[in-house]
């Protein structure tokens, strides 16, 4: 077949039209700062959630809680519910096990010390006879509406015989402590040791000076601004069970949803998620509700949808952090790190959710010793049951407990032998010619210049010039400033997927394992293929979210999304490229080594025959004009896998506070960062993210704890009124600066930056408030109280 044949597709190259296609790709390519291309549909009510589904012939449900933190269930009475008017069905643990669902499994196993095996009880959907924390899963109630469901529930007639509870870890692993599983004998979940521990004490027998100190994290509730909401479906047809509700990726709660509680093959479980108001490392899991609204809808063959309030979120959610830690850093005379260790109480809750022992351990350890040269370290972390809302992954997930542990004993390292926080890190960093550079657990950071980002964040301070501004605080302000480093270990789970196709209208479609819960990854990505493929910016449309045609992939956490997805996506592009250019060069008869792609056309060497990538995705839907032996169409897949386990974004975040002495009111005066993400895709969306993670480090900094009764178990921080989350008013003006390193491990060069200011906010804003009052420990968060007790301590000591 001839050129001429393609006469209406081939033509000569324009100058002009290659300028407008250049001039587009460098406005909406790599790096450019694009507007969030799906903020119209958002900001016009456009957005849809799952809770603005409603299927025909929907019923709700609504699950009967425990009051009691532990207890046995004597009787669980359920007749007068069960007939009250518009009630369909109120089911019980008899009726899961009747109906063979099993409970739910943990999904890590965690290594004890001296090979003990962790322990990891079954997490049963509805209360098995026992419940272990107020909040506690008893019936699940189905009715025609949601309120006849809720009033419904009201006439369950439950006995509870109240057993002793225990919600402080520590306190739980006292001799004597109430147990929640008497069949392990104790509440430890498991014992986990980074090491031996042989180097490390060897370190601190030879060490100059140590440092000490006990660190609470506290913890936290989520609180993302769309409440869990879960929807099931039944099709007696298809025998398809359908799952809608929000989470961080669909793949793995399909699967679990198939392999682990219907025990169907996969093609008889569909899981959508539409749009979703935050994730923070809470949505995704296989909780039971969801579970619940599955399962009735097979009993019942209609949908059943289920929405929490907003007590339901603080009472029932995931929880993070919650870590008691004592921990120390050996140092010889230089002030260089010979050694640290750190022994740790991690409350894991009643139950094991998916991760909940992972955090702690080894998500955390990834990172041990941080963005310093530590030659000897154990971390020892004891897993402890309590009877509180289980914990899990929270923004950083492990990663901020090891950064304040170690930013804190680097202040208490300073003020030992006298030299400033800048000066002591400095001494310690990870040199340029160490890198690569091996950690304790194995973990190799390739890239990153640690002092040089440091020295831009404390000149954006003008860390130099605070001695003047403390001189001139007036009203009697107690000014500081602190610092603090971090690192971060992103993108675990190092494979992921991505397709890439043009449609019959010319149209781009992304289908990827990544889930975008608010992150941008409709402009992100369509930004990459904008600039790989050559194509129009808005002509690309991202898909998501729906088990039905994403497969594989892990989903968005860990901020892994660009390195993973992103990566996948510019793969898959390439592919597409690759596969024109074999379609140009037989159209335009010409030898495949002398074709060329830029701006979104392939070009024959030595001539002006150019035909554009839009046009040859027409082509290629006929067979007649693809070369011999070719598949139709332009459509690849890159199932891409990284060659390394993770990456290690890092940066430095300077604080400086004014604290009245007064009241123990505590502002931020000023806030820098500059944050190493490696290279950036689109700036706007990583100083989004930077200002997302800053505010909810700065709530746990400042604001926020989860506050239990210790003799009763009763949540007493259930709300808005007692639980404090950072307000607009909270938020200082936040200067962020880039210090861009390419990243060698893939193939755009990023790291991730979804998680720096929750691992750098803390350290840095604790450092300042410990500068103002001139003490060297108060613990998290600092309330005002908390402050003017520190403040009136000081005070008498003095």
């Amino acid at each position: 077949m001839t050129a001429a044949a393609f006469s209406g597709t081939i033509a000569a190259t324009h100058p002009a039209k290659h300028l407008e296609r250049i001039a587009a790709m460098e406005q909406f390519g790599f790096g450019q700062p694009v507007r969030r291309k799906e903020d119209r549909r958002f900001l016009t009510g456009r957005g849809r959630y799952t809770d603005d589904i409603n299927l025909a012939g929907q019923a709700y449900g609504h699950v009967l809680r425990s009051p009691h933190a532990h207890a046995r269930i004597t009787r669980l009475d359920t007749e007068a519910a069960a007939a009250a008017p518009g009630v369909l069905a109120v089911l019980t643990h008899a009726d899961l096990v009747a109906d063979g669902i099993p409970s739910l499994p943990c999904h890590v196993d965690v290594p004890g010390r001296g090979g003990e095996k962790m322990f990891a009880p079954l997490r049963p959907v509805l209360a098995d006879g026992t419940v272990r924390f107020v909040g506690d899963l008893v019936a699940f109630v189905v009715a025609e509406s949601a309120q006849a469901a809720r009033d419904a529930s009201e006439l369950i007639e439950v006995d509870y015989d109240p057993l002793p509870a225990v919600v402080d870890a520590v306190a739980a692993m006292e001799p004597g402590a109430p147990l929640l599983w008497p069949e392990r004998g104790s509440n430890l979940c498991v014992h986990w040791e980074s090491h031996d521990g042989t180097a490390m004490r060897a370190a601190f027998a030879r060490a100059a000076r140590v440092v000490r100190c006990d660190l609470v994290n506290n913890r936290l509730v989520g609180n993302p601004m769309e409440p869990r909401v879960a929807i099931g479906e039944y099709d007696p047809a298809t025998g398809i069970r359908t799952l809608h509700s929000p989470t961080q990726g669909v793949v793995k709660l399909w699967q679990g949803l198939a392999t682990l509680i219907f025990n169907v093959p996969q093609d008889k479980i569909r899981v959508v998620s539409p749009d979703v108001g935050g994730g923070f490392g809470l949505r995704g899991k296989l909780f039971p509700e969801s579970v619940l609204v599955v399962w009735a809808a097979t009993r019942l063959q209609r949908p059943v949808k289920w929405t929490a309030d907003r007590s339901e979120t603080f009472l029932c959610d995931p929880h993070g952090r919650d870590h008691v830690t004592t921990c120390e850093m050996a140092f010889d005379a230089g002030g260089r790190i010979l050694a640290m260790r750190a022994e740790t109480a991690a409350n894991v809750g009643a139950y094991l959710l998916d991760f909940g022992p992972r955090i702690p351990t080894i998500a955390g350890a990834r990172i041990a010793g941080s963005v310093y040269d530590v030659p000897a370290m154990q971390l020892s972390v004891r897993v402890i049951f309590t009877n509180t809302v289980p914990t899990d992954a929270y923004r950083g997930a492990g990663r901020p407990e090891i950064c304040y542990q170690m930013e804190r004993l680097l202040d208490l390292g300073a003020e030992a032998f006298g030299i400033g926080r800048e000066e002591i890190r400095r001494r310690n960093f990870i040199r340029p010619e160490q890198l690569p550079y091996k950690n304790q657990v194995g973990m190799v950071i390739d890239s990153g210049l640690f002092a040089q980002t440091m020295d831009q964040a404390l000149d954006r301070a003008d860390w130099a010039g605070f001695g003047a501004r403390r001189a001139a605080a007036r009203d009697g302000l107690l000014r500081g400033i602190g610092l603090g480093y971090y690192v971060e270990a992103s993108g675990g789970q190092p494979f992921e997927e991505a397709r890439v196709r043009f449609e019959e209208d010319g149209r781009v479609t992304l289908i990827v394992g990544t889930f975008s819960h608010g992150q941008g990854h409709e402009t992100a990505f369509a930004q990459i293929l904008a600039e790989r493929l050559g194509v129009p910016f808005d002509e690309i449309d991202l898909r998501q979210g729906d088990s039905d045609f994403v497969k594989f992939g892990n989903g968005t956490g860990g901020s892994r999304s660009s390195q993973m997805g992103g990566v996948a996506t510019a793969r898959a592009a390439q592919q597409v490229v690759d596969k024109a250019r074999r379609i140009a060069a037989h159209a335009l008869e010409a030898a495949e080594a002398d074709i060329s792609f830029r701006a979104g056309g392939f070009e024959v060497a030595g001539t002006d025959l150019r035909i554009a990538i839009a046009d040859v995705a027409r082509l290629a839907r006929d067979p007649a004009r693809l070369p011999d032996g070719m598949e139709p169409g332009l459509d690849e897949t890159c199932r891409y896998q990284r060659p390394t386990e993770c990456n290690f974004p890092n940066g430095a975040h300077v604080a400086e506070v004014e604290i009245d002495p007064d009241t123990g009111v505590v502002r931020i005066a000023r806030y820098v960062c500059v944050d190493d993400c490696g290279e950036i895709i689109n700036p706007l969306l990583i100083r989004g993210q930077v200002h997302g993670a800053v505010a909810q480090g700065l709530g746990q900094a400042l604001l926020e704890r989860t506050a239990y009764d210790p003799d009763s178990g009763q949540l007493v921080s259930g709300s808005f009124m007692d639980y404090a989350m950072p307000r607009a008013s909270d938020m200082p003006d936040l200067d962020v600066g880039f210090h861009v390193v390419r990243n060698p491990s893939n193939d755009l060069g990023v790291k991730g930056a979804g998680e720096g200011g929750s691992c750098g906010a803390p350290p840095a804003i604790v450092s300042a408030v410990c500068d103002a009052l001139g003490i060297t420990h108060i613990d998290m968060p600092l309330t005002p109280e908390v402050v003017w007790r520190a403040i009136r301590a000081r005070q008498a000591a003095a």
